[in-house]
């Protein structure tokens, strides 16, 4: 997990608040995109991404800009990398087509954990069914 971590890491170093109001302009279709994801084996992936643009949401739209920009930058990254048409495993292949953006998302709500468990509480989402699991 450590080599995903590093890559959430530089991906999210990118982040700047330009991209961030071009991700935020396009939630809409992203979210709509998002509940398309067929992916039986990351069952928690839709709930996730959806979660986490609802925090990019909250963050641009100001009803949560205490947020550490880091953590919001790391969710803007993942949304960006679930998006991509071409990634590290293409999404067609058996079984393991969105294992590579399951790993990035995990690796967010993982490395920012408390950060986005206080903001599921405030939000009343359970946490639990978004989840740090695959």
């Amino acid at each position: 997990m450590s080599e995903i971590v590093q890559f959430v890491h530089h991906g999210a170093e990118q982040i700047t608040p330009k991209i961030l109001r071009g991700v935020h302009k396009k939630l809409p279709f992203l979210k709509m995109e998002f509940t398309q994801i067929k992916a039986p084996k990351y069952p928690h992936l839709v709930e996730q991404l959806e979660f986490l643009a609802d925090v990019v949401e909250d963050f641009a739209e100001g009803a949560e800009d205490d947020l550490p920009f880091v953590a919001v930058a790391s969710a803007v990254f993942a949304l960006i990398y679930a998006h991509r048409q071409k990634d590290l495993i293409p999404d067609f292949v058996p079984d393991f087509g969105h294992a590579d953006e399951s790993a990035v998302v995990r690796a967010v709500l993982i490395e920012h954990e408390r950060v986005l468990a206080d903001y599921a509480n405030r939000h009343h989402r359970n946490w639990s069914i978004i989840t740090v699991k695959p």
